[in-house]
Parts: C-alpha cells; sequence; structure tokens
C-alpha cells in the first residue's frame, strides 16, 4: 500500500502544506509556496518552489515530485507547465465550507490517510456546529462587512461569507459572496459600504497590514456603526483567506469572538 502513495508532494497553496502536517505526512512534501505560514516550522524545512500566481518550475522539476496539489484557475498555467513536463498535478476548486471539507477528505484519502482525515474533518464539523448553535442565542446579528482588499475594495469570498453566518453575523454583500473571483467581488462604489451600514468591519488584506484608522478615516464613513463604535477588527489572512483547515478552526473561531463580543454590548 505505502508503495503505492505519493512520496514526493508539492503544495502549491498553504492548505495542503497545513493539513499534510495536521495528517503527520509532512515527510511527503517535497515543496511548498513561499507564502506558507502555517505551520511555521514547515517554512525552516521545506524548499519554497513558487508564489501564488507563479513558480519556479525548474525548481520544482529538481525535487522530482510525483504529485502537485494545485488551487483554482489562477494556477492553470503553472499546471499546464508541469503537465507538459509529465507530472501528475491535482488542481482544487474549492470555494465553499463544503467544498473544502470535500478537498480536505481527497487530499487524505490520497496519502492513504482516510480514516484520519475522515475523524479530523468530523471534529471541525462538530465545532462549526458548536458554535452555529452558540450563534442562535445572541440577542442580535449584527451586519458585518468583510473585506479582502482595499483599493478597490474587495468583499468576502463564499467561505468566508459562509462562516460569518455561522458565527452568527449576516453578511453586508451576500450576491457579491457567489463570485469565485476577486475581480467579481469588487464593490464599484465604495458608498455602497457606507449605504448598507455596517455593525462591524474585519479586514484582511491579503499581504498587508489591515489598517482600522485608514478604513474610519474615508470621506463619508463617519456615520457607519462600526465606525461609530470602533468595531473595526483584523483577520489575518492566512487564519481566513486560505481554504483550508485554518479558516475552519481559526478564522471562525475569531469571527464568532468578535461577534459575540459586539452582541453582548448591544443586548
Amino acid at each position: 500500500m505505502q508503495s503505492l502513495l505519493p512520496k514526493r508532494i508539492i503544495c502549491l497553496t498553504e492548505e495542503t502544506t497545513e493539513w499534510l502536517y495536521l495528517l503527520g505526512q509532512s515527510h511527503r512534501i517535497a515543496g511548498i509556496s513561499g507564502y506558507t505560514v502555517r505551520p511555521k516550522i514547515a517554512r525552516t524545512e521545506k524548499p519554497k518552489v513558487s508564489a501564488f500566481t507563479s513558480a519556479k518550475i525548474d525548481k520544482i522539476l529538481a525535487l522530482q515530485p510525483d504529485c502537485v496539489f494545485g488551487f483554482s484557475d489562477l494556477q492553470a498555467d503553472i499546471a499546464a507547465q508541469l503537465i507538459r513536463h509529465g507530472v501528475q498535478v491535482t488542481v482544487f476548486n474549492q470555494r465553499s465550507v463544503d467544498e473544502i471539507f470535500s478537498m480536505l477528505y481527497q487530499v487524505a484519502a490520497m496519502v492513504g490517510e482516510a480514516e484520519q482525515g475522515l475523524h479530523r474533518i468530523q471534529q471541525m464539523q462538530a465545532q462549526l456546529q458548536t458554535i452555529q448553535e452558540s450563534a442562535k442565542t445572541l440577542p442580535r446579528r449584527p451586519r458585518v462587512y468583510f473585506e479582502e482588499w482595499d483599493e478597490p475594495p474587495i468583499s468576502a469570498i463564499r467561505w468566508v461569507s459562509q462562516l460569518i453566518h455561522i458565527a452568527g453575523g449576516d453578511d453586508c454583500f451576500p450576491e457579491l459572496a457567489q463570485e469565485s473571483l476577486g475581480k467579481n467581488r469588487i464593490i464599484a462604489d465604495p458608498m455602497e459600504i457606507v449605504r448598507r451600514q455596517p455593525d462591524i468591519i474585519i479586514g484582511s488584506w491579503c499581504g498587508k497590514k489591515f489598517r482600522p484608522q485608514t478604513v474610519a478615516a474615508r470621506p463619508g464613513w463617519q456615520d457607519v456603526p462600526a465606525v461609530k463604535n470602533s468595531q473595526l477588527f483584523e483577520i489575518k489572512s492566512a487564519d481566513i483567506l486560505q481554504p483550508g483547515p485554518a479558516a475552519l478552526t481559526d478564522g471562525v473561531d475569531q469571527l464568532h469572538r468578535i461577534i459575540t463580543n459586539w452582541a453582548v454590548d448591544h443586548a
């Protein structure tokens, strides 16, 4: 059985790296994304071979991978180059909570850890259920504006929008959450954010630090409830914008804590 499993895996995004470490299968990882921060140890013991939309193809080939895990259409060009060199590539395209769980199970099965993977998935699902039940007891549900980028403003992707709902809030832009690409979640008129009157603003600017004071100082935002009540928070992109274990554990926990505190203060 072991001889049939991949032994040299390249992970082009963080979520598969984190998952393989959680499964005790880090010895199978031959290379990782340079953006990987979870787990921290991966950065010190694994070669960095890619960014997000670009990769060092020669370096990947030199590592002689027997499997490459990628994510989304944004890595299609990388995948195509590797496939032309005869490399086996699996590109996942998970955009919802259920799709994340599906990806996790598939990866676990591919490395011979289907049973362990299913057990861990069930634990995460149970925790989400606990959070959802707790959220039902909150006296009020806040309107939440989640900002994935600031210039131009981009609202929450689907799994983040779903986690906001599970945690007890209502996404201010649920219609945009159905769009898989960031360019289709751009809010063309920033004043539309003001008109939707978010009670909480959460920033997760991928690649740079969220600055609440800058957001609060935007022209016309002084009467936004979140600004008036100082309800502007950061959740680091590594904790919420990676469609893997982090979002389903640390990310949703942070959302629920922020929302619960708001609800208690505004009961």
